[in-house]
């Protein structure tokens, strides 16, 4: 079974799209947007488990020079909008 989770990032002042586009080439990677608010930048990952998600956090985006500090938020259940939901 897939995790998913969003890893909200500080990052460096004008260094939100250098993020975004060096995060988006990991495979884990579903989504990343640049955000206005405490966060500079949101994620939304998929790993196989845990242990992938702590080793993806730990050695591919924590050693990315431009970012801060990280939030790692778990998804528990996902909801889809009606425009996201399958035509009938």
């Amino acid at each position: 079974m897939n995790i998913k989770a969003y890893i909200l990032f500080k990052v460096n002042s004008g260094a939100e799209k250098e993020v975004c586009k060096k995060i988006v080439e990991f495979d884990e990677v579903l989504t990343a947007d640049i955000t206005y608010g405490e966060y500079d930048v949101i994620t939304k990952v998929s790993v196989p488990d845990l242990k992938a998600l702590e080793t993806f956090t730990t050695d591919k985006i924590r050693k990315i020079p431009s970012i801060l500090l990280t939030s790692t938020m778990i998804i528990a259940r996902e909801y889809k909008g009606k425009n996201a939901r399958p035509k009938k």
